[in-house]
Order: C-alpha cells, then structure tokens, then sequence
C-alpha cells in the first residue's frame, strides 16, 4: 500500500491505495470527486490534463514534480500542452514545455499545440511555442496553423507567425491560402497582414523599394479577385484567372 497526498488544482486530495493502475485510478476518481466531474469522464485523461486545461499552474507543477508524464496521452492523443495552449494559459505551457512537452506533439486528427493556439487567438502561445521549436505546418493535407488564424480573425497570431517566416502563399488542396480564408472570413485585418508580407517578399525578390506603388497596386487588386472568388466568383485578375 501507498500513502501520500496527491494535488488537483489548488486542493490536496489523500491516497492510499495499492500500487500500479489501482493507484492511478484512484487518484482520478477522488480528484473528479472534489470537481464534480462524472469519473467516466476521466478515462482518457490525467489530472494533468485538467490542471493544464484550467491554468492551475500550482497544480500542475506539483503533479510533474509527483512524476507524471509531461507526454501523456488521451484516446485522442492529446497532450497536457495541446490543453495549456488551447486554454491560452502560457505558463503552464512554458511550464509543460520546460519540463520536456513535445512542441509538436499531434492528435488523431493533426492538430498541433500551435494549431490550438492560433485557434483561441493567443498570440502569446504562439510566440512560446515557436521559440521551442514548434513547426508552422507539418502534413501538407491539414489546415496550417495560419489558415486556422486566418479564419478565426488573429491576426496577432498571424502577425508572429509571419515575423517567424511562414509561407503566407501556402496553398492547401479544398482550402486555398491563408489570404482566401482570410477573405472569406471577411477578416480585414488578417487580409491586410497577408498582403504586406506579400508585398515584403515582391521588393526583396525585385531588390527594390522603387516599384512598391506597382506591387501595392497589384496585391490589392489581387485581394479584390480572391474576395469574390471567395464567394464562389470565376474571374480573371491581371491577366490569370483565379
């Protein structure tokens, strides 16, 4: 038998219980107890993931200092850190990601912990997650972190994510680029930060800021043409259809 005391959020939960799964399971059952939760909830995920969920930072701390699993997965294979970000709580990230969380981590279905970032729209999130490494796209097939800003209105997660060097021209089969979403989400302010890091890349590409009247001229017309193409509109811009 084991006694000790076990933490969730910021209450002290007693165990004494028998070693292996038994002692997990009973830890679980008592914590979603003291939240009212229906223990068959629990299942799939640890009281890291609910510490992590609701930015109980204490918490959670005490649970990785306990030794759980950083990494730990649901059914779905999301992690503690997937949980953090899509809660926009940034220390437990930065906490999760010091203590060894897997910046790209992916559930079932490809979503990254940088995808639930841009999803909540926290910029902050973004900007941790990058500087450990977190990649801006990792299956071609799947919405780009960038898309998902892009049709959520952030444009503060756009904006660090440019600044980081995406590919804003990154064009996804039955989605399009993060400018298309952007425009048919009618989010102007994204619109607007997709086409100055175009026109960005146009003068370095040229070596020249003598032309950016021309390359402003163009882009707008450009964002027009992907607007009404957004809303189901064939139609030739500048010479191409689109």
């Amino acid at each position: 038998m084991e006694n000790g005391w076990r933490f969730l959020g910021e209450t002290v939960i007693s165990t004494s219980v028998a070693d292996g799964e038994d002692h997990y399971d009973s830890i679980w059952n008592a914590a979603g107890a003291i939240l009212d939760i229906d223990p068959g909830s629990w299942a799939d995920r640890s009281p890291l993931h609910e510490a992590a969920s609701q930015g109980r930072l204490l918490a959670l701390k005490t649970l990785l200092s306990q030794g759980y699993n950083v990494n730990t997965l649901t059914i779905d294979h999301v992690t503690p850190l997937h949980e953090a970000c899509l809660g926009d709580h940034v220390g437990c990230a930065r906490t999760l990601l010091e203590a060894g969380g897997n910046v790209n981590a992916t559930t079932i279905d490809g979503v990254t912990p940088l995808f639930n970032a841009c999803s909540r729209g926290s910029a902050n999130c973004v900007e941790l997650l990058l500087e450990y490494g977190a990649k801006t796209q990792l299956e071609t097939c799947l919405p780009s972190p960038a898309h998902e800003a892009s049709s959520k209105g952030h444009s503060d997660c756009l904006e660090v994510l440019i600044s980081w060097g995406i590919d804003v021209d990154h064009d996804i089969p039955h989605l399009g680029t993060p400018l298309y979403v952007a425009c048919k989400g009618q989010h102007l302010a994204c619109v607007r930060k997709l086409l100055y890091a175009g026109q960005y890349r146009w003068d370095v590409w040229m070596g020249t800021h003598s032309h950016g009247c021309i390359v402003t001229l163009c882009l707008s017309l450009r964002c027009q043409c992907t607007a009404w193409q957004a809303l189901g509109y064939s139609i030739t811009c500048c010479g191409s259809a689109v």
